[in-house]
This record gives C-alpha cells, structure tokens and sequence, in this order.
C-alpha cells in the first residue's frame, strides 16, 4: 500500500512538458534539423499549400560561421521532394529574404522549384539578392514587395583562389549559367540583365545594380508587385486552374 502511494507521488510531481520541449522531441522536426530529410512537410490537415522560407544567406557546401543567419540547401531540398509526393500538397509557397550565398547551391534550390509540378508562387520580402535572383524566377508566378530589392551583380569569389585563365574561365561559365537560368525564366532579355549586372557607378565601388519593387516588374525579372496576401490568391487560383484542367471532359457527338 506505501509503495502505490510513493509511485502516486512521483507521478504528481512530474513537470508538465513545455511546448518548446515538444517540438524539440517532435521527430519531424528532428528529421530536418539532423538530416534535413522528412516525409512530411506539413502536419496533416492544416493546409493544401507548403510554405517555405529562404533566409539570411544560402549556405552551400561550406559551413557558414555560427553567428550568420543562414539557409542550408540540403534541409530545403528533401522538403521540396516531399512537398512533390504529398498528395495533400496541392501547391508551394516560397518566402524570400535573402542576401545570397553559394552559387550551385541557389541554382540547385532554383533548379528543383523551377521542375516541380505542382503551382508554385515566389515572394520576396525585404531582399532576393545575388543568387537569390534565380530563386525568386524559378516559380510559376513570382511576386515582390514594393519595398523589397534584388541586387544583380557578376559571380565572384572569396577567399584565396588561383589568378590563372582557367579560374576566369570557370567564374565565366559559372554567370552564364546564372544569365541563360534567368532569362529562360522571366520575361527579361539576355541583353537588358547583362546590362545590368555590369551596370558601373549604381554600386559603391563595384558593379552591378540594386532593383526596387516596381523596376523589378518593369524590367520583367518578377510578374507583379504585391505581398503575401496576393501570392496566395495566385496559388489558390492556380491550384484550381490545375484542378479544372485534369477533370475529365465530356464526350461529344
């Protein structure tokens, strides 16, 4: 009889567990911060469209130091092939506020959104600089705040690196694929983005050029200047466009 009243003690005294507990034991959650892998993008029930962010900068195959805000490309890819394979997922919604990063591993992100077959809507709010460019193109429909920029600069590198013809010709490569990605994938010509990418004097001492909200729009780099509000009334409409294209027709006679 003592020994249950012990045991009923000890199961009073139990601390409640606190939600920040619960999601640091959720196994999803685990899933994505260990192994950036997860079958499940979101829980069950809760939505038809799959929102994800891309912050701070994107960090590729190089760990960034501890005190940046950073994106890493190998949590955001198993998302994406989750979101694709989830039939509950009926479209993606990527939120961009970035300052750029590695270059492979932006066209990698940018790569994948671009061959989803599901609607997809890019927003940038705040930024979508550097390689961040390709990413907020690679939608079906992309949207920029009026407030919001994208700087388009040359690739270059940092750090130590061998000054020989090869190096240039690698970097050279590496921007035309950066030129040919975005040109395919916005109404902007090959031409007017280089013109702006090299643009001198709009930089402090450097080249290239910040877009605003509204010349984003006019150059054709984004479709449309708005906020999260329109971006999900596009995919909401496209997501229903999807559906009334793959009903069956009736037959004719």
């Amino acid at each position: 009889m003592q020994e249950s009243n012990d045991k009923t003690k000890e199961t009073n005294n139990e601390t409640p567990i606190t939600p920040q507990e619960e999601i640091k034991n959720n196994p999803v959650v685990n899933t994505i911060q260990e192994l950036g892998t997860t079958s499940v993008p979101v829980p069950p029930g809760e939505s038809n469209i799959f929102c994800m962010t891309i912050i701070g900068q994107i960090e590729g195959h190089l760990i960034l130091p501890p005190q940046n805000k950073t994106t890493k490309y190998e949590h955001l890819i198993p998302q994406l092939v989750a979101a694709e394979q989830n039939p509950r997922i009926e479209g993606i919604l990527i939120i961009l506020n970035t300052v750029g990063g590695d270059v492979e591993a932006g066209l990698a992100i940018a790569e994948m959104i671009a061959s989803m077959t599901k609607p997809t809507v890019t927003v940038v709010i705040g930024g979508g600089h550097s390689i961040g460019v390709p990413i907020a193109v690679s939608s079906s429909y992309s949207i920029i705040a009026e407030s919001a920029t994208m700087t388009i600069h040359p690739i270059r590198m940092n750090g130590l690196f061998i000054g020989v013809p090869q190096t240039f010709e690698y970097m050279e490569k590496m921007q035309e694929r950066v030129v040919r990605f975005v040109t395919s994938h916005s109404r902007i010509t090959e031409e007017q983005f280089k013109q702006l990418m090299f643009k001198t004097g709009e930089l402090n001492r450097d080249i290239g050029t910040a877009v605003a909200g509204a010349d984003a729009v006019e150059y054709g780099l984004m479709d449309a200047v708005g906020g999260i509000g329109d971006a999900i009334k596009e995919l909401n409409r496209r997501i229903q466009e999807a559906k009334d294209t793959s009903l069956p027709k009736g037959l004719t006679q």
